[in-house]
């Protein structure tokens, strides 16, 4: 059955012979790692053990780690290990692994050295809108993870993507992590998925920090990560190009967004239903959610 979607593909890697294609009609990509990185050593372990559930299931992965947690709750909380140490450690994980690797920038004056290691650049939801630092990723010419802000409609994506693409950079792709409702709360809209996945960029769905309690720890943000499968299937199930998941090896006790996070052990079930998921709607469904306007007319 010929899918209505029609995102991407997006190249990861060197465009004419790019290690990863993300889209519609290639393999569901999977951003996976701890939320920061907490030392050398930790984030090699946890890049170890992906690599091997990588390695057992055949799948595509990038590895994710923050070097600078800028947007903490409390000016208490622990950031990571600072940009210059932080991007070493992202290097060795490529070069010890074969993992594409992810980080946060928050500055345009970051994006040159994060963009000399980085394979993906992401743009935190917070800063979604923020030109200065949109353009300063797409002149980068690395892809460029964009991450809709907590306030913001599927549609309003739109705009902001085109701060990157007309930088002439159209390596973009956009990330769903719920929405606010009320205070301490967020809630997963599902049409989102579609709504953005008719901008033609490959749709993201970030399972953990859908979970999220924004502040609701008091100093930190709280969370619950028992729903993370229900939304990750969910999301696979409606349609998406791929899943954004932390994970650690012991959450109850990680400096950062522990309650949202995955254990590693988990990892590997939920991975193997939502690759199973993907594949069903891929190759069976056809929804009309996804069509265009001039489509939905014919």
């Amino acid at each position: 059955m010929a899918s209505l979607r029609r995102t991407g593909p997006v190249a990861i890697g060197h465009q004419e012979s790019p290690s990863l294609l993300v889209g519609e009609g290639h393999p569901p990509l999977f951003i996976l790692g701890p939320c920061v990185i907490e030392s050398r050593s930790h984030a090699l372990e946890v890049a170890h053990r992906i690599a091997e559930i990588r390695n057992t299931l055949k799948i595509s992965v990038v590895f994710k780690a923050s070097y600078d947690k800028a947007n903490r709750t409390s000016r208490k909380s622990f950031r990571g290990i600072g940009k210059k140490e932080g991007l070493e450690v992202l290097a060795e994980v490529r070069s010890r692994h074969g993992l594409p690797v992810l980080s946060d920038v928050h500055t345009p004056d970051e994006v040159p050295d994060a963009a000399s290691v980085l394979d993906i650049l992401q743009i935190p939801a917070f800063l979604s809108r923020q030109t200065d630092l949109l353009e300063a990723a797409g002149r980068s010419g690395r892809p460029v993870h964009l991450k809709k802000g907590q306030f913001m409609a599927p549609e309003d994506m739109g705009p902001a993507a085109r701060k990157i693409s007309e930088t002439g950079n159209n390596r973009i792709l956009l990330c769903e992590r719920g929405t606010t409702f009320g205070y301490h709360n967020l809630v997963v809209d599902f049409r989102s998925l579609a709504i953005m996945a008719k901008l033609a960029y490959p749709v993201i769905f970030d399972g953990t920090h859908s979970v999220q309690s924004p502040g609701g720890a008091g100093d930190r943000s709280g969370g619950d990560r028992t729903f993370v499968p229900l939304l990750v299937r969910a999301a696979m199930a409606a349609g998406c190009d791929g899943l954004f998941l932390e994970t650690h090896p012991d959450p109850d006790k990680a400096p950062s967004d522990g309650p949202n996070m995955i254990p590693l052990s988990e990892l590997p079930t939920l991975l193997e239903q939502a690759v199973e998921l993907h594949e069903y709607r891929s190759k069976r469904v056809s929804d009309r959610a996804f069509s265009t306007e001039k489509e939905s007319q014919q």
